[in-house]
């Protein structure tokens, strides 16, 4: 299920919305930072290799014997840094907060989503952007007959919530336009909230909306004919609106790698086209890779574009960087499915749903189970993330730290929607 129909779908009876409402309760934090601390460097084993060494250890459970097998933890909490900057959220403590809000003195822990707040909130800017990207859709001719959709999701609002960097609107528009693109490809191919989905046609849209992200090269007989199918879609046209309109704000390098992202959630759509084609439900793993692949990966690539600077191909493309980034990735849209399942029907894909099929267990327990594996990500890239920061250039301290203000932003995007909030209070 795409983002925006599960902006759209009506709230849900069943008593799951009752149950994740309560899961996802509690205040992430304050809803504006001022010059935060600098990311701080975890507690315990530190240097580039030496996460892994903090995320797991051996746990006695009483009544059982002392070589238990390894279970997950919560990796050691970095120190509070004393050093402040105003490009950078704190990694720690605003998110520890948000860890423990709504547990009860002397009650047991249930699971809340770890996630630090959001830097912060300007409604009047979200707004602004907001009513462009609308403007922008009508005049690219995406969701026709649904703009009034468009506008209640707020994706204005969650682009000046997860780029706090900057107060342009033009660049925070150049965001949200291909985010909007991007997400269009789901709404009109894949899950027919925009028009008819066909699967048996899914490889073809994508390989020709593909053609526009890296412009395809045909020999100058059979181009216009390319030109012509392209023209004639509007999604095609807005994701090439949407990269020509990036190019005014990034780099060559910083849109390559949004194409590179795209090709990569493209490969998902397939995958779930499959799914919907053949009838099938996939295995958890199935699922958690799928999520690998078409998360909000692609918007976030451009945190550091829209914040006017680059981090260097080299420390991008390095393979702890790229591990981190995605698990951040990941988090962000297990978190969306967890919000959603207030609104979805109990047979759509979830995390929550694949878990208690595939586990046979009660739905309170898998939802409890999702969240975990949520936290464990988040968990994880704090603490990779903070120990890149240490050896990392000033640029990709300020890319990783953009990244986790990102999460921020987009979990209070989440909380903050009237359609989250609805679930939340049945």
């Amino acid at each position: 299920m795409s983002l925006l129909s599960r902006m759209s779908a009506p709230t849900a009876g069943h008593e799951l919305a009752g149950l994740v409402g309560a899961l996802l309760s509690g205040a992430a934090g304050p809803a504006k930072l001022n010059a935060p601390p600098v990311p701080a460097v975890p507690t315990g084993p530190t240097g580039l290799g030496t996460a892994a060494a903090r995320l797991f250890t051996r746990r006695t459970v009483p009544g059982t014997a002392a070589a238990a097998p390894p279970a997950p933890r919560t990796p050691a909490r970095p120190r509070t840094s004393t050093a402040a900057s105003t490009a950078a959220p704190a990694w720690s403590t605003a998110a520890s907060a948000a860890a423990g809000a709504g547990a009860g003195a002397g009650a047991p822990a249930r699971p809340r989503l770890y996630c630090p707040p959001a830097v912060r909130d300007d409604p009047a800017l979200g707004e602004v952007v907001n009513e462009r990207l609308v403007a922008w859709a009508e005049e690219i001719g995406i969701y026709p007959g649904r703009l009034d959709m468009v506008r209640s999701a707020g994706f204005g609002r969650l682009m000046m919530l997860a780029h706090p960097e900057t107060d342009d609107p033009d660049r925070l528009l150049a965001a949200a336009r291909c985010a909007l693109a991007e997400w269009a490809v789901d709404d009109h191919y894949v899950d027919g909230e925009a028009e008819e989905a066909r699967h048996d046609l899914l490889g073809r849209r994508l390989a020709i909306a593909h053609s526009v992200i890296d412009q395809a090269q045909l020999p100058a007989r059979y181009a216009p004919q390319l030109e012509r199918v392209v023209r004639q879609d509007p999604v095609a046209m807005a994701l090439r609106s949407a990269l020509s309109g990036l190019h005014d704000h990034a780099t060559t390098t910083q849109v390559r790698r949004l194409r590179h992202e795209l090709a990569i959630m493209f490969v998902a759509y397939g995958q779930e086209g499959v799914w919907h084609t053949k009838g099938q439900r996939p295995p958890v793993w199935e699922y958690l890779m799928h999520r690998h692949e078409n998360s909000f990966v692609p918007c976030m690539v451009l945190v550091d574009a829209v914040a006017g600077y680059e981090v260097p191909m080299a420390e991008f493309s390095d393979p702890r960087v790229r591990r981190a980034f995605n698990l951040a990735g990941t988090a962000t849209v297990l978190m969306n499915d967890l919000y959603s399942m207030g609104k979805e029907d109990p047979t759509d894909f979830s995390l929550p749903m694949l878990i208690a099929a595939e586990e046979q267990c009660p739905m309170e327990v898998a939802v409890e189970l999702s969240v975990e594996i949520h936290d464990e990500l988040m968990h994880t890239f704090e603490a990779e993330a903070a120990a890149l920061s240490t050896t990392g250039s000033p640029e990709l301290r300020r890319f990783l730290a953009g990244t986790w203000a990102w999460v921020g932003g987009n979990r209070e995007w989440h909380a903050g929607s009237a359609r989250y909030n609805d679930a939340n209070a049945a």
